[in-house]
């Protein structure tokens, strides 16, 4: 049994990125927490100020719900400015980080792909690989890189192109990611968009056919230690 964090950008990123397979570890009885960089939301207004009170705390009321049907133990909030991470000092973002691996202690990370459309994505995975660097005690030895959907597909200049090298197969858990995704009405968007339920079975029915299962989530391993014989 292990400690797993999920370090995502947004809202939502911890259920679209690994959802099934948080909830098949979870069964397995890991211990897993989500950490939320970013606010969520308030990019769409043409200032944080416009926002409408209440849109990030009824958010987080969202992601708890999701969280609890998923099978995360805890998750915590950094309320960093949605799709402005550009604008926020990277030593800020990694300090967060840092926080909660010191405080928790994860032996498996998992993040956002580095080549994202999403310049928040980018960030968090900058700052993860940062933060989850292999000296002193650090306690991580497995980092993962997931996939985004209407971030990670959209970015067409493919000078980083997500290439899932790890495939988790998770037929028992794909009804309980869609009902996690369900929680998310306000992020959740009609088919043929890749962010709705048809779409995310499409994924993962793409995923699991290359490894001969209905369904699969796939990763990028982006560093493994061992250190057994």
């Amino acid at each position: 049994m292990s400690k797993v964090l999920i370090v995502a950008a947004h809202p939502d990123d911890e259920i679209l990125g690994v959802g099934a397979t948080v909830a098949k570890r979870a069964t397995q009885g890991d211990t897993v927490r989500a950490l939320i960089l970013g606010e969520g939301q308030t990019s769409r207004w043409e200032s944080r100020g416009e926002a409408p009170e209440g849109a990030v705390t009824d958010l987080h009321r969202h992601t708890l719900a999701a969280a609890a049907c998923i099978g995360y133990e805890q998750v915590s909030f950094a309320d960093f400015p949605d799709n402005r991470f550009d604008h926020v000092d990277l030593l800020d973002l990694v300090k967060h980080v840092e926080g909660v691996i010191r405080e928790f202690s994860p032996e498996v990370l998992y993040t956002h792909h580095g080549g994202d459309l999403n310049i928040d994505h980018q960030r968090t995975s900058q700052a993860v690989l940062t933060a989850a660097r292999p000296i002193g005690n650090s306690p991580v030895k497995e980092i993962y890189a997931f996939e985004t959907l209407s971030s990670t597909e959209w970015n067409f200049s493919y000078t980083q192109p997500f290439c899932p090298s790890v495939f988790e197969a998770v037929e028992p858990f794909m009804q309980t990611k869609l009902d996690a995704m369900r929680c998310y009405g306000s992020e959740l968007c009609e088919f043929p968009h890749p962010r709705s339920l048809e779409g995310i079975q499409i994924s993962a029915r793409k995923y699991g056919s290359i490894i001969g299962r209905e369904f699969a989530e796939a990763f990028m391993l982006l560093r493994m230690i061992k250190e057994h014989l």
